[in-house]
């Protein structure tokens, strides 16, 4: 999750808060690409997460990568929370998954680059201490109880939060992960064609990445558990914002979705001051309960904003936010389809003519049959194999069209980072259909195996 924001001033006037927002436009030449994943630590030896602290921990690869990779440290509250370098950082979730956020780079090539640099010296540190590290959408077995809890302030304010405004929350903080990617929009325009295809076609994306079908050590009726926890987290700051397909759609109107959206905390002087179900609207008449008579900056506008969670959202730009954490290849392939599908307009073009005919229903239907059945899912007369395969078509189109060429001009454009896509395209079958095969298959019902076959 986000880390504390910065760098900005009071809040004078209202229109300051969409303003923020419109201030991300940049022009396609300065467009860039950031990559976010998660994965779970175990202990090798035990197979049980590792907890923050201690010989085989969070902290020991935090460590590690400080003192033997370059990375510079981050603390709250005196203790070690994460790690910065060359524009990226590394932070922790909630249960103590591990989080790289890229730097903002241009091409595809070197958002892999990146994640692959990152998960050697990953496994270099976790290696020497005994831990391992997978990427799934879920925990297939550790109970709540067993997940750790990270040390740090927002964290804890989130977790007793969470109890009272959903069923999932804390199953969200502390046993899912995810992969994402953050773009760039030239105008307000360009924003919300490329928002709405985000949000239209993210159920695409959540069948694609499927990878979460065991929970509490056995098989949960979902393809992508991940995406079913998030329906039941907080109906106050989830789903599929309805309102982006409204005629009239803008910066303003995401400005006030987001007022609406109770608030959690405010950053101040290194802590985390408790705001928990209080409105920004009474923020910004100076009646906040928790500082009477204090108006918020930008930075708590911002801070405020990373606290919405629909399945795709706006900040000074676009994060995509509906696909599983998955296996190494995956984590280039998404990326790379959103890319493809928002980078080029003729491609964007196309996205939107797959789904801009959809209503409300059909969009949370696909949202819901992804989560259940990934490519085998059906809404009506759509079908989701089919959806897919002309999503990832137009995507390639779009990659090609960009020809950003890699290995020193070796490779002409970006589109072999799809390749783990086409493959399901081709087959119809997801991570998640792989993990059931071998579970009712060569498994014989032994989760045990998935450590030793699919960690990085």
């Amino acid at each position: 999750m986000s880390i504390p924001q910065s760098g900005g001033g009071p809040i004078e006037h209202h229109e300051q808060l969409a303003g923020y927002l419109e201030s991300g436009c940049k022009p396609e030449d300065e467009w860039r690409i950031g990559t976010e994943h998660e994965k779970f630590g175990y202990c090798r030896d035990t197979l049980k997460p590792i907890p923050y602290d201690g010989e085989r921990s969070v902290l020991a690869v935090l460590e590690g990568l400080r003192d033997l990779h370059g990375w510079a440290p981050l603390e709250e509250g005196g203790k070690l929370i994460g790690l910065e370098k060359d524009g990226a950082n590394v932070s922790l979730e909630p249960g103590g998954q591990l989080e790289l956020s890229g730097a903002p780079v241009e091409t595809i090539h070197e958002t892999c680059d990146e994640v692959n640099a990152h998960l050697r010296d990953v496994k270099d540190i976790a290696d020497k201490v005994g831990v391992g590290f997978i990427g799934l959408g879920a925990a297939p077995q550790w109970s709540h109880e067993e997940m750790p809890m990270m040390p740090k302030g927002r964290y804890k304010l989130m977790d007793a939060y969470m109890q009272k405004v959903g069923t999932m929350g804390r199953s969200m903080m502390r046993r899912t992960c995810t992969v994402q990617v953050n773009l760039d929009f030239a105008s307000e325009a360009d924003m919300v064609q490329k928002l709405r295809v985000a949000l239209a076609l993210q159920p695409v994306a959540t069948a694609l990445f499927a990878n979460s079908p065991f929970f509490d050590g056995k098989p949960n009726g979902h393809k992508s558990w991940r995406s079913r926890v998030w329906r039941d987290l907080d109906a106050d700051r989830t789903g599929m914002l309805p309102f982006v397909f409204e005629e009239g759609f803008g910066f303003e109107q995401y400005a006030d979705y987001a007022l609406d959206v109770p608030m959690y905390f405010v950053y101040r002087d290194g802590r985390y001051v408790d705001a928990l179900g209080m409105s920004f609207r009474d923020f910004l008449k100076g009646e906040l309960p928790a500082l009477p008579g204090e108006k918020p900056t930008l930075s708590d506008w911002a801070d405020h904003l990373t606290t919405t969670f629909p399945e795709a959202r706006i900040k000074k730009f676009m994060e995509m936010r509906g696909a599983d954490g998955g296996p190494w290849r995956r984590l280039c392939a998404l990326p790379a389809f959103w890319v493809g599908l928002m980078y080029d307009q003729s491609s964007l073009d196309a996205a939107w003519d797959l789904c801009k005919d959809w209503d409300t229903e059909t969009r949370e239907a696909l949202r819901v049959a992804a989560s259940e059945n990934a490519l085998q899912a059906q809404v009506g007369k759509i079908n989701m194999h089919d959806l897919a395969r002309e999503a990832v078509a137009i995507s390639e189109a779009g990659l090609k069209a960009r020809a950003r060429s890699g290995a020193g001009g070796l490779v002409p454009d970006e589109t072999h980072f799809l390749n783990a896509l086409k493959e399901s395209v081709e087959s119809g079958k997801v991570p998640a259909d792989e993990l059931l095969d071998h579970y009712n298959g060569d498994w014989n019902g032994d989760l045990d195996r998935i450590y030793a076959e699919y960690s990085y």
